[in-house]
């Protein structure tokens, strides 16, 4: 999902249109400028809005960073949903998620020279939304594999595992490897070689 098109998911409405165009317009500015260096005017200007109207929406840029992450964070939860409930291999499901879902959702950050300074604000803005999403991603995971491992009749207690632990085991993995490495192809590369690894403790 890029910048060019945040829809928060509420009924179209004008004051919801105002809302998408504010999204869309402090999500180019922050990408441009870093969120340190961002003002409310910045934001008015990209969004073709007056300060005024600006206000009556959002109280300061913090609130609309919240606002940016909630929407993007639905999203990805949105296309795991969608991915998880393919008529596909558990593995090819997985690297959907993987791909669609969290890769897809760093890229346009990560080609941003602010991307980085925009995403180390998340926690200290935005943590409670960040939580919630992570809690969530975890336990869609969590129900696939749980899914899978019934299916191959694989007892994951019995090795001391659980359907939770793989799950925060694979979005930890992902975690570390977009940090270390900014490349799309790598990083879906390193997806695919956690998932078979997944794979294997359920198919053994």
């Amino acid at each position: 999902m890029d910048g060019s098109a945040i829809d928060d998911g509420t009924p179209q409405t004008l004051e919801s249109l105002k809302r998408a165009r504010i999204l869309d317009g402090a999500m180019k500015v922050f990408l441009a400028y870093g969120f340190a260096r961002t003002t409310m005017d910045d934001i008015a200007r990209a969004s073709d809005l007056s300060r005024p109207a600006l206000y009556l929406l959002f109280k300061n840029k913090t609130d609309i960073y919240r606002a940016i992450a909630e929407t993007l964070l639905r999203h990805s939860l949105d296309t795991a949903r969608a991915a998880l409930a393919r008529d596909e291999p558990f593995a090819r499901r997985m690297e959907a998620v993987a791909d669609e879902a969290l890769i897809a959702l760093m890229q346009t950050f990560q080609q941003s020279a602010h991307g980085a300074e925009i995403l180390d604000k998340k926690n200290s803005l935005a943590g409670d939304v960040v939580e919630t999403w992570r809690n969530t991603m975890t336990g869609l995971l969590a129900a696939a594999i749980e899914e899978e491992a019934a299916r191959a009749g694989t007892d994951l207690g019995a090795s001391g595992l659980s359907a939770a632990m793989l799950a925060n085991l694979l979005l930890d993995g992902l975690e570390g490897m977009k940090m270390r490495n900014p490349d799309p192809d790598a990083q879906r590369e390193g997806a695919r070689g956690l998932i078979r690894a997944v794979e294997r403790i359920l198919r053994p």
